[in-house]
């Protein structure tokens, strides 16, 4: 799993039948302070209900991704889990 910030949404009229009714977001990888650590972004699925500027926890593992999904059919590679409310590190 990583952090991430959620940079933007993904519209997609036409995308793979096992995507349809889920919401595509646009994630960049930060560090523990918020910054950006990676200059690519990555699509992921969201299934917490995130938006552009949240810090969001990502898996991009193969075997969890399926888990998640229930199947191993969409071609998914990195779900959005869970919103960080704080992160604190001592």
């Amino acid at each position: 799993m990583l952090l991430a910030k959620v940079t933007g949404n993904v519209v997609s009229t036409h995308k793979n039948k096992y995507l349809n009714g889920h919401k595509l977001l646009l994630v960049k990888k930060i560090d523990l302070e918020g910054n950006f650590t990676d200059i690519k972004e990555v699509i992921a699925i969201d299934f917490v209900s995130a938006g552009p500027g949240d810090t969001v926890i990502v898996t991009q593992e193969g075997d969890a991704v399926q888990q998640i999904l229930g199947h191993g059919n969409a071609p998914v590679h990195s779900i959005i889990v869970g919103v960080v409310d704080k992160i604190s590190v001592k």
